[in-house]
């Protein structure tokens, strides 16, 4: 659905507009700008496998990051120089900054956990050097990506899509930072048996599934087959959230780690922390990360309700 946004209104449309590329496109700075993004990911990726430096959970999500990167940006490059956004699945006032969000995140988990979990347990040498080398080249990627939401987010003013403005980009934030959740409670040990700690992973898992609605019927421009109205579904998406996060930040640290509750309050507690060890994450690190990253996205359904409701609707 096309957004016009001013002040904090944003105008919806039934169909999407037609954007006219051009071969040019490549010397603009946004051009140039995902150049950069194509060259740091195919440099990153290219450095670990002629080496191998990929075994592993870590080295495999790492290389699936930089290889996917590459391709999308490749893809989203040959759209603009053929000038086929029109013909293009998804609505091009969407797709390209979601892509980008999502990027940007990809490539600064990856920036972040290659080093700190696989680098630093390699042995001195040209497959260590050359993971060093990717990681750089994976921050560049990172900052490139960033650069371009910074450059194409949504401004008062402006004709965009609503993944432009900042709830948009919140619900990016809120689907990605629920995927790392599910990562860290992977291991079912960690809730199974325990209502209240399954009662968090539901609302992990429900949060998730809307929000993820909320950017697959902006990408497909078809907000128009809801049974209310977009902005409705909007403002109570982001409050069903926003409540439902609340009770997990309450209960998650309060059964994790209160001792009159079952937690364990003290990391020493955990015998699996006691091996440090590539790709291994502790069962008490991964309650604390949970918790943390609960009241990340708590945080971030708050400023998404807040900048929801003030967004205006109008349909032209």
């Amino acid at each position: 659905m096309p957004v016009t946004v001013t002040r904090t209104t944003i105008t919806t449309t039934s169909s999407s507009s037609t954007i006219v590329g051009s071969p040019r496109a490549l010397t603009q700075p946004l051009g140039l700008l995902r150049l950069l993004q194509l060259v740091s990911t195919c440099i990153a990726f290219s450095l670990v496998a002629s080496v191998g430096a990929y075994t592993g959970p870590t080295g495999h999500w790492s290389m699936f990051t930089w290889c996917f990167c590459f391709a999308v940006t490749l893809i989203i490059l040959l759209v603009e120089l053929g000038g086929l956004q029109a013909r293009f699945p998804l609505s091009w006032r969407n797709f390209p900054i979601t892509y980008a969000c999502y990027a940007a995140l990809f490539c600064l988990t990856s920036s972040v956990i290659y080093p700190t979990t696989y680098v630093q347990f390699m042995s001195h040498g040209r497959s260590r050097d050359h993971a060093i080398a990717a990681t750089t080249f994976s921050c560049v990627a990172c900052l490139a990506y960033a650069t371009e939401v910074a450059w194409t987010r949504a401004r008062p003013g402006e004709i965009t899509g609503y993944m432009a403005t900042v709830p948009g980009l919140l619900k990016v934030l809120e689907t990605f930072v629920a995927c790392v959740i599910f990562v860290f409670i992977s291991n079912p040990d960690l809730y199974q048996r325990v209502p209240a700690l399954e009662c968090c992973v539901a609302v992990y898992a429900i949060c998730f599934v809307l929000a993820a609605v909320a950017i697959l019927l902006n990408l497909g421009d078809c907000t128009n087959v809801l049974p209310i109205a977009f902005p409705s579904f909007l403002s109570g998406l982001a409050l069903l959230s926003v409540l439902l996060y609340a009770i997990a930040l309450v209960l998650w640290p309060l059964y994790q780690f209160d001792e009159k509750y079952g937690g364990h309050p003290r990391r020493a507690w955990d015998s699996s922390c006691g091996v440090r060890h590539t790709n291994n994450v502790c069962n008490w690190d991964r309650r604390l990360a949970v918790a943390v990253l609960t009241g990340i996205n708590l945080l971030a359904y708050v400023a998404d309700l807040a900048h929801s409701a003030r967004l205006v609707f109008v349909k032209v």
